[in-house]
């Protein structure tokens, strides 16, 4: 597990991004970006250590990551990104941190699928500097209950649930 030289800071006000991907270009690559814009990067080579340093199955962690967003490749070997997403959305503790699956190709099937099951976004390899800019309003603040608010706005808007009429 490979973990930046600033991670170990606790209590930063930072945007703290987790970046998983077994390639370790693209892992580079994406913690560059991100911290060319001023982000802490975290990044792990594969779900299964993703889901480690998340504290997944840990029964003696009680505390919550201190992450902002999940940003993953969706091609990797053991588990996917798309597992990943799966994994992180069905838990209590960490389903309101964003996820934001990649990949080099383009399929819409498994571009929808990833949506529907919580994504923020989909991206295309190779990342770009004007993704990361992007990127910056799916972040929660850490433990803000307007965080919180937010990402259960987002998933009302997703559904539908929530329509607006204009007042008579």
């Amino acid at each position: 597990m490979s973990v930046s030289s600033r991670e170990a800071a606790s209590g930063s006000s930072e945007m703290h991004v987790l970046a998983v991907d077994d390639s370790l270009l693209d892992r580079k690559l994406i913690e560059r970006l991100f911290k060319s814009s001023s982000y802490r990067v975290t990044t792990v080579e594969s779900g299964r250590r993703a889901l480690e340093w998340l504290g997944v199955g840990n029964e003696a962690s009680s505390t919550k990551p201190k992450v902002n967003m999940i940003i993953t490749d969706y091609c990797m070997p053991e588990m996917t990104g798309f597992d990943l997403l799966k994994r992180v959305k069905e838990s209590s503790t960490l389903r309101e941190i964003p996820v934001v699956v990649m990949s080099s190709e383009n399929i819409p099937t498994r571009i929808n699928r990833c949506l529907e099951e919580g994504a923020e976004e989909f991206l295309l390899k190779p990342l770009r500097p004007s993704d990361v800019s992007r990127l910056r309003s799916h972040m929660n603040p850490l433990g803000s209950v307007m965080g919180r608010l937010l990402s259960t706005f987002k998933v009302f808007m997703k559904w539908n649930i929530l329509t607006f009429k204009k007042p008579r």
